[in-house]
């Protein structure tokens, strides 16, 4: 018989009724700590609807700034768009149409009319019911028409008033009844380095026509050498602005502008030659202004008239120096008269063909370039220049009163 011992039900009754405390005890703290955060944070019920409504919420927000920043206009002024604004409309294209002759079918020589190239120019002013425009004289060199573009597409016929090889400038005149901006000239002695400037011209002709680039100036009172006639002499030393804003073909004649809308320059890409990236070159407005002044009038551009040829002394050989010249050793630079016109201001005032200029009045002269630009620079048609001059190796002097007309 198994012994039973009323004692070990006793304490399995305990027992259990331990455990069942511990339970209900241990729900009822569970229980009221869930009250207790719902009463420190009445909302926190509320968190994982609320997630969900803010994500739409979100969502929401996101489709409806995408929807107005699409629809969004910004309104973008600037000092450049004002420039333009006030610059852009005066400049125009202009295409050089030449008559070109052929070997026709029925063996007779036969011509036509072709487009031979294309450049830009600058509407500066309006009288007597026509506009005149200022552009490159390789622009319209070589030209049996002149067609002109104006920036809203009208073409209309032009005429040339004048040029300058020497300055590469040029004025040509159209009707002025649809001519409706013209451009303000500003100074440009005033210009610093590092300023603002914005380049409008047609670069590559008029499919891009009204082109806008923005550069600065790189550089004031640059001398570049240019050889007008090709013969590989240089023959002038041009002065001009240096800019980086981009002057391509088609450019020329175009207007170099400041941060005022006025034009400061006019563009040469003839100037530069070589198509090279960072250096754009103008003409400076205050050289351009007496040109077309003198070409408004005249045609051309008067200037002082010597009436000699020449060559720079050292582009010819030691031994002509010597025995042609007879030119002492120590002189080594000076320009040598290679001819004299008949009647001309040199011929009256004695100068023969051989004798070395080296000076004009008190200016050492080391060149052909430098006499020309002494010339055309510093004198005026009437006024005298005192000329040194070695003739048979003698130094002399004469006086001459320049007259009118070109070297």
């Amino acid at each position: 018989m198994g012994y039973y011992d009323q004692n070990d039900e006793n304490q399995n009754k305990k027992r259990k009724g331990s455990h069942t405390s511990y339970f209900l005890s241990g729900l009822g703290g569970a229980i009221i700590g869930a009250l207790l955060i719902l009463l420190a944070f009445p909302g926190s019920g509320l968190l994982i609807n609320e997630s969900s409504e803010n994500t739409t919420e979100k969502s929401t927000d996101s489709e409806s700034m995408k929807q107005t920043q699409q629809s969004l206009s910004v309104d973008v002024t600037s000092a450049v768009t004002d420039a333009v604004d006030k610059a852009s409309d005066a400049v125009v294209g202009i295409t050089n149409i030449q008559e070109t002759t052929f070997w026709g079918q029925q063996g007779k020589n036969e011509s036509s009319s072709a487009e031979a190239g294309t450049g830009s120019g600058v509407v500066y002013k309006k009288d007597g019911g026509k506009a005149y425009i200022v552009t490159n004289n390789h622009v319209i060199e070589g030209a049996n028409e002149l067609e002109v573009t104006l920036s809203d597409g009208t073409k209309l016929p032009a005429e040339l008033q004048g040029s300058d090889p020497w300055t590469d400038l040029a004025v040509i005149v159209v009707d002025g009844d649809k001519i409706k901006t013209i451009a303000e000239f500003g100074k440009s002695e005033k210009l610093k380095p590092g300023e603002p400037v914005i380049a409008i011209g047609n670069p590559l002709g008029l499919q891009f026509s009204g082109s806008i680039t923005q550069g600065i100036i790189s550089g004031l009172e640059r001398t570049i050498e240019v050889d007008i006639n090709e013969d590989g002499q240089v023959d002038w030393n041009a002065e001009v602005i240096q800019t980086d804003a981009a002057i391509n073909p088609g450019n020329s004649g175009g207007a170099l502008v400041n941060m005022s809308g006025q034009v400061i320059g006019i563009n040469s890409m003839k100037i530069a030659e070589n198509a090279v990236e960072g250096i754009g070159l103008s003409i400076p407005i205050d050289s351009v202004i007496p040109i077309i002044n003198d070409i408004e009038e005249f045609g051309e551009v008067k200037r002082a008239f010597l009436g000699v040829n020449l060559a720079s002394v050292e582009e010819i050989s030691q031994y002509h120096q010597q025995n042609t010249l007879k030119l002492p050793k120590k002189v080594t630079a000076g320009v040598a008269i290679t001819g004299v016109q008949s009647n001309s201001p040199a011929d009256k005032a004695g100068l023969a063909e051989f004798d070395v200029i080296v000076g004009m009045d008190n200016e050492e002269i080391h060149d052909v370039v430098e006499l020309r630009k002494y010339l055309y620079n510093d004198k005026k048609i009437g006024d005298k220049v005192k000329i040194t001059y070695y003739r048979d190796g003698k130094k002399e002097t004469t006086e001459v009163t320049l007259s009118s007309s070109e070297i």
